[in-house]
Formats: C-alpha cells, structure tokens, sequence
C-alpha cells in the first residue's frame, strides 16, 4: 500500500494534470485532507489503487478562418483518398471477376471429371462381374463336373457358352 502526502501541486504534476484538476479529483475521490506547517493543503493519495488517466486537453482554436480552411483542406485530403480507394476496389472487382471465372471453370471441369469417374466406377464393377463369372466358366469346363453326356459334347457346349460370353462382355466394353 503507497500512500503519500501531496499538495495538489505535487499530485497535478504526478498525475500530468493541472493543480485545480488535482484539487477536484481530490474531492471527487473523497481523499483525506490536511494542512501542513506552512498553509497549504496535504491530500493522502493511495498510489496503489488509483487508476486515473487524464482526459486530452482540448485546445482553443487561435482563429477561426485558419481552422475553416484546414478542414477545407483536410476534406480535399479526405476527397482524395475516397476516389483513390473507389479506384482500387473497382480494379480489385475486376481481379476477382477474373479469379470467380477461373474458378467457375473449373468447378465444371471438376464436375465433368467426377461423372467419368462414377462411370468407369460402373463399367469396373461391370468388368469385374463379367471376369467373375468367366472364370467360373472355365473353372467348370477344367473340373468338367456336368453330369450327362460325354466329355467332348460338354466341352464344346462349354467353349460355346464361353465364347458368347466373351462376345457378349467385349460388345458390353465398347459401349
């Protein structure tokens, strides 16, 4: 806990603000007062837990007519600026037109690319079940288990179901 006698000299000056500024916040805070041995009067300011910030002191314009055409001059500036950002947005619209056809395009060239996906998807799957059943075709002519007939006759209707079943796939692949 910092406490300090002050005048409200000292604590203007700690405090970066003016002697009467000083006495009013004295009041306002309800700081205990006294005088000291030659008149003059003594506030017990707890350092610790003052948080004060002084407001910006506002100053007085010398005349009028200057500060007019400062803010004339200041408003041009202003003026300015706007145009200058006005310009850049407007070549900043142009940049992002470029970029939102770009990617537009490719948007669709990305849509194009998953449908030929989704069909070579179906055609694989298509090929796969083909192959499936081809394979069982030969396993079945290899293992000749078909009950009847002799082994020629079942053999050559085996090579004629294969056959048919490859034309068929290979008319199924060029589609």
């Amino acid at each position: 806990m910092s406490v300090a006698l002050l005048t409200y000299a000292d604590l203007g000056a700690r405090l970066d603000i003016s002697r009467e500024a000083a006495r009013s916040l004295s009041r306002r805070r309800g700081w205990p007062r006294s005088r000291s041995d030659d008149g003059k009067a003594l506030v017990s300011v707890d350092f610790s837990e003052l948080r004060y910030r002084p407001r910006p002191r506002r100053g007085r314009q010398a005349n009028p007519i200057d500060a007019s055409m400062a803010g004339i001059e200041a408003f041009k500036v202003a003026a300015l600026k706007i145009e200058a950002c006005k310009a850049e947005i407007a070549r900043l619209e142009v940049v992002a037109a470029g970029y939102r056809m770009v990617f537009e395009r490719e948007r669709e060239r990305a849509d194009r690319l998953a449908i030929e996906l989704a069909q070579a998807a179906a055609e694989t799957i298509a090929a796969n079940a083909w192959a499936t059943r081809l394979e069982d075709e030969v396993a079945v002519l290899r293992s000749d288990r078909r009950a009847g007939g002799g082994i020629a006759g079942q053999a050559a209707l085996r090579l004629g179901h294969l056959a048919a079943a490859i034309v068929q796939a290979d008319r199924a692949a060029r589609r």
